[in-house]
Formats: structure tokens, C-alpha cells, sequence
């Protein structure tokens, strides 16, 4: 069986652009709906509205693909499906280490999605000794002292860190040191890697806090005053509160806030 450490996706050498990159399992995702349902094929308007893009765009993304439908017929579902899939990767087995097995960590471990995306959790790892060999969602949890020799046994390309911030750089140096070249960093915190190391970074904080700015806009729009809307910025914190804020940390101001998972 083909495994990560082998095997890379084409997308790169083929030249395909980052923004497309991203949107193909958006298209994947959609396309897989009308895939269980038996529709054969889907216009490039209803392939876009359930995507969530505009389907210009989508036509562009799937030319890099050299996939163009047919007029008046549309896109082949099962087609699509399969030329998407081995684009990202998908049609290979791509083992996986999830570091970090507190209440994220086991989330991710007992996530169903994996093994039908082309995912197999390899490894479960965690610092605390009273978590060896615990069983999470049937695989035994293996200590981190036998990091390396695991990602070494299972010819892991693709690693998970659902770690505390402190202890995530030290984790991702081990990984990238034993041969991981792509990381899911679900740590509040940024992450420093080599040229040559994919990092993608999951914080749902994040989101909500652009959600909250976009909610006091329109709560903004919707209230106004004498003059319109009240415009009026909001006291700035006192400045020894920013100080005690930043002292002892090197989060900046949103300290150790527990990474969540996303929906």
C-alpha cells in the first residue's frame, strides 16, 4: 500500500494556484452530497452555489484541472469526484500522528471523517505517563519518548499537534526533525518550521472574534443615535491591565486560549 512518505500530490508541480488548492475540498465536498444521492452531473452554477463560490471562479479552478464539462450537460459527479480526489492526494493512504491527547486530541482521534477522506490515524501520542497505552478511540495512546520511532515505523509525512502553546514548537521541531513535512496546528500559537514544512493552523478563536467585529458593525448600523450610528470607540483598557496582560507570556494578549475544534 502506498503510503505519505512516498507519494506527493501533484497540485505544485502542475502548477496550480494556493486559492484553487484551498477551494477543492470545497468542491469535493459538494460533489461527494451529489455523489450519494446518484446525480449524474451538475452545471458549473449548481456545482458553485453549493460550494459557496461564484461559478466563473469555479470554471478557472477546474481548467488547471483540464476538466471543462460538457455544454449543456455539465460536469460528471463521479468524474470530478475522482479527478479531485487525486489531485489532493486522496486515492493514497496517508498515515497520520495526532500529538496531544486531551479533550481536542481525543475529538480528533474519534473523527469518522479521516479513513473515508483517505486519512488513517497511525499513532495517538501524549507527554503524560498515566495516558500510555489508554485505549482512545481503539488505538493505544503511545508516549512521546517514542515519537521519532513511531513516525519512523509508519513512514508518518502528516502530523496533528493539539498540544498546550507552550509545548508546540518543541513538538513540531521533533516531528519536522523525524521526517513530518506537513503539520495541522490546532495550538494557539504560531509556529516556526523550515522551508520545505507545510503548516495549516486551525483556530475557531480567531473566526469568532472576526464574527464578533462584523456583529458590532452591523449592531452599529442598526442603532443609531442623534447623528446615525454611534461611532464613539470604546475606552481603551487602563495601561497597567495591557502590562499585567503581556507580562510572562509570548502568546501576546490572547494568552493560552484552549484551541477548539472546528465543526
Amino acid at each position: 500500500m502506498a503510503t505519505g512518505r512516498t507519494h506527493r500530490p501533484a497540485t505544485r508541480s502542475r502548477g496550480i494556484p494556493e486559492a484553487t488548492v484551498a477551494r477543492l475540498p470545497l468542491y469535493l465536498r459538494a460533489l461527494t452530497a451529489l455523489s450519494e444521492r446518484s446525480v449524474p452531473t451538475v452545471s458549473s452554477e449548481e456545482l458553485a452555489a453549493a460550494a459557496g463560490v461564484n461559478s466563473a471562479k469555479l470554471r478557472k479552478d477546474f481548467s488547471y484541472l483540464g476538466s471543462y464539462g460538457t455544454r449543456g450537460v455539465g460536469y460528471d459527479v463521479e468524474y470530478l469526484v475522482y479527478q479531485i480526489s487525486r489531485e489532493l492526494g486522496l486515492t493514497q493512504d496517508w498515515p497520520v500522528v495526532i500529538v496531544g491527547i486531551g479533550n481536542l486530541g481525543a475529538a480528533l482521534a474519534n473523527y469518522g471523517g479521516f479513513a473515508s477522506r483517505g486519512f488513517r490515524v497511525a499513532a495517538l501520542i501524549d507527554a503524560d505517563p498515566s495516558m500510555a497505552g489508554k485505549p482512545v478511540a481503539g488505538i493505544p495512546v503511545q508516549h512521546t519518548d517514542d515519537l521519532e520511532a513511531i513516525i519512523e515505523e509508519n513512514g508518518v509525512s502528516i502530523g496533528v499537534i493539539a498540544t498546550p502553546a507552550g509545548a508546540a514548537q518543541q513538538v513540531c521541531d521533533r516531528l519536522v526533525a523525524a521526517g513530518v513535512t506537513s503539520i495541522l496546528n490546532f495550538a494557539p500559537t504560531v509556529l516556526s518550521v523550515p522551508d520545505g514544512v507545510d503548516v495549516r493552523k486551525v483556530d475557531l478563536s480567531i473566526e469568532l472574534q472576526i464574527l464578533a467585529f462584523h456583529e458590532q458593525r452591523k449592531a452599529g448600523e442598526e442603532t443609531p443615535g442623534e447623528g446615525g450610528a454611534d461611532t464613539t470607540p470604546p475606552a481603551a483598557p487602563p495601561a497597567a491591565a495591557v502590562r499585567r496582560r503581556g507580562e510572562g507570556t509570548e502568546q501576546g494578549p490572547d494568552g493560552d486560549v484552549p484551541a477548539v475544534m472546528p465543526a
